[in-house]
């Protein structure tokens, strides 16, 4: 028998959280500026009660194994927790588990010496420091092909020349971690980038210019010049050209996290939308009466819903395989189909609430916007749907005849010489 049902043990924490970030977490997004602005006095006052109250009740940080202080509930009850916790820009640092850090401290458990854990991780974990995570590059993007920050090795240190691109929350990072071109003439290109881990304070490192898009309350996002950074030898994380082999170990996990908030982002566009075709007329008749508002509520509902199952079914096949790599399809798949779901639904809630849903007063343009942020943050949509196609294609073999078995005629063929002789005898 199937079940789809949570577990009964599990479903009150998944009430509480949805009560909690509904009615003490989301106000914040109203008050405070960037959630990664832990300096803010601010941020202590009003963040820092909160997160006390989630680590009381056993919440903190679920992403992490036990071994570093968490649940190891495993990405099924992540994508669960997630879909109330992304119900608002605060929730996911009130419950320890936002990006880059999250991503970050896995990198850092993974690669990290005692000495660097002890440094970085601890405080990254406790959220005492935020961190940075920063691959792009102006001139190409995320292509590795056109990367052109280097580090040159010199003596017990590397030095780190170049630029990066949309480096996120680096405004208001402890650290780096960096990816930069050690073996240019590697023949694999992604071979020449090695990962380095890198204080925020190291001189040379220049913020040119902070950009931000609209629904952010601040420019985060930042172009960061890198001129004769020198760092220790011992900061290079896993080994020389493994930089991509150790961004996977993020990547994939972050890319579902930013499924699960997104799916949670519109939910809450949906709510909003059905709330309001209930609550509104014209010509004597209320919005959700009529049908071409039908069809849109419909078409949002079965679109959630698709996504969901996407998201939870991949989900639990990560906890199943504990490897990555083993459901890069999938993780390609929900990445690829969530700027869509996002999209077309904030789409709607805006149209349908007329010249409000235009307004800033209502959050569908800041929905609308973000669904191509995700579009383009962890890859962009492109690359994932040929993932999926390269990785689906792999279960087929070309045929070595003109004519494809599924042809009617040599589907009769086959038939006939199944069940033939049957029908004869049936005929005499």
């Amino acid at each position: 028998m199937w079940s789809f049902a949570n577990d009964p043990e599990f479903q009150p924490e998944l009430d509480w959280i949805r009560d909690f970030v509904d009615s003490r977490v989301a106000p914040l997004d109203h008050l405070l500026g960037s959630q990664w602005n832990i300096h803010d006095p601010r941020f202590k006052q009003l963040v820092r009660p909160l997160q006390a109250e989630v680590k009381a009740r056993g919440l903190w940080a679920c992403h992490l194994g036990p071994e570093l202080g968490g649940k190891g509930y495993g990405q099924l009850k992540l994508a669960l927790m997630n879909e109330q916790i992304g119900r608002s820009r605060f929730g996911p640092i009130v419950f320890g588990c936002q990006a880059p850090d999250t991503g970050n401290s896995e990198i850092l458990a993974h690669y990290g010496t005692p000495e660097q854990k002890k440094r970085w991780l601890e405080p990254l974990l406790a959220n005492e420091i935020v961190s940075c995570f920063t691959i792009t590059e102006p001139q190409g993007g995320a292509d590795p092909l056109q990367f052109r920050m280097t580090a040159v090795q010199d003596g017990d240190h590397w030095v780190l020349n170049g630029e990066k691109w949309f480096a996120s929350n680096a405004r208001f990072a402890n650290f780096y971690i960096v990816m930069a071109v050690t073996d240019p003439d590697a023949a694999s290109p992604y071979a020449r980038a090695s990962m380095f881990i890198v204080p925020a304070d190291t001189p040379g490192i220049a913020i040119v210019r902070n950009y931000g898009f609209h629904g952010e309350p601040e420019d985060v996002h930042g172009h960061v010049r890198w001129s004769n950074v020198r760092v220790p030898a011992e900061n290079m994380l896993g080994g020389r050209g493994e930089a991509f082999t150790v961004a996977q170990v993020r990547l994939s996990g972050g890319r579902m996290h930013h499924a699960m908030r997104t799916l949670a982002e519109a939910t809450k566009c949906f709510e909003q939308l059905c709330e309001r075709m209930v609550s509104r007329e014209t010509k004597g008749k209320r919005l959700a009466d009529l049908q071409m508002v039908q069809e849109k509520i419909a078409d949002s509902w079965v679109q959630l819903r698709q996504f969901r199952l996407l998201v939870l079914e991949t989900a639990w096949l990560a906890d199943q395989s504990k490897d990555w790599k083993a459901v890069r399809k999938n993780v390609s798949a929900v990445k690829s189909i969530m700027p869509k779901v996002l999209h077309d639904i904030a789409e709607r809630a805006l149209h349908l609430h007329g010249a409000l849903g235009v307004t800033t007063q209502v959050p569908f343009t800041d929905a609308l916007i973000n669904s191509y942020h995700v579009g383009l943050a962890d890859g962009p949509t492109e690359v994932h749907k040929m993932v999926v196609a390269r990785e689906v294609l792999k279960d087929y073999r070309a045929i070595d005849t003109m004519f494809p078995d599924y042809m009617l005629w040599k589907e009769e063929e086959r038939a006939l010489a199944l069940y033939g002789d049957d029908l004869r005898a049936v005929a005499a």
